[in-house]
């Protein structure tokens, strides 16, 4: 549960709950009994907060029906030393 921070500790930490804003996370500050919301002009994009992943890529073939076929021929080898 999140409950709005006092005007003084926003002041203390401005920069570090503007960040927070930036990712989307909830800002609020309460000054004189009034609730303050803290969010972006313009809203940013979940998607420009991606990382790219690097991705392996292995010698074999990811084909689907190879892969398929593989994956059974060890199914078939597991339940067989059931």
């Amino acid at each position: 549960m999140y409950m709005p921070v006092t005007i003084t500790k926003f002041r203390q930490n401005l920069f570090q709950f503007v960040d927070q804003a930036l990712k989307g996370e909830l800002v609020e500050f309460i000054h004189k009994g009034v609730i303050f919301k803290v969010i972006p002009q313009t809203p940013i994009s979940k998607l420009t907060r991606l990382t790219r992943e690097t991705v392996v890529v292995t010698d074999r073939s990811l084909d689907t029906a190879d892969l398929v076929k593989e994956m059974e021929a060890e199914w078939e080898k597991d339940w067989s030393e059931l």
